[in-house]
């Protein structure tokens, strides 16, 4: 199955663009896109190889959605995507797909964050209209447009 790719540019330099989409995570990432939705309490990655992507929900309720395989500050994170085609969060790590993202510094202090969204067949049935809702507009396009719009102040 094709990857999906997606690059955005952002205005601060490459600490600042890892920072701010792996520490900020939940200041950027939408609730819309959360199990927890508008009860949803924060949502962030664990900085660690190893650790989790998770939400937090009412009451405290934790739900792991991720484990991160690569954590190279500030060049790049690579997390499996361990969420089903229906929504459920699914702990088999051979059923999960994998989010890379990079961070390539630019000119005047800008940066190039490009996320490839590989092994979609790994979800199984409903597989390809899965990588189909996410390379549309309302998947990673929408998702780092709203990453983009948190680090230019937009």
């Amino acid at each position: 199955m094709e990857p999906i790719r997606i690059s955005v540019q952002v205005n601060t330099s490459l600490k600042e663009a890892f920072a701010a989409f792996t520490e900020e995570f939940g200041c950027w990432w939408p609730s819309a896109y959360t199990l927890s939705k508008e009860t949803l309490d924060t949502v962030g990655i664990e900085p660690r190889e190893g650790g989790f992507c998770y939400e937090i929900g009412p009451h405290g309720f934790r739900c792991d959605w991720g484990r991160v395989k690569t954590w190279n500050p500030p060049h790049s994170i690579a997390f499996l995507w361990q969420v089903s085609p229906n929504s459920a969060p699914d702990p088999n790590p051979d059923h999960a797909s994998e989010v890379q993202v990079r961070f390539t510094p630019l000119k005047d202090g800008q940066t190039l964050v490009e996320l490839d969204h590989v092994n979609m067949e790994r979800h199984g049935e409903g597989s390809s209209e899965y990588r189909e809702e996410f390379a549309s507009e309302y998947g990673w396009s929408y998702l780092l447009l709203q990453y983009q719009a948190h680090v230019n102040g937009a």
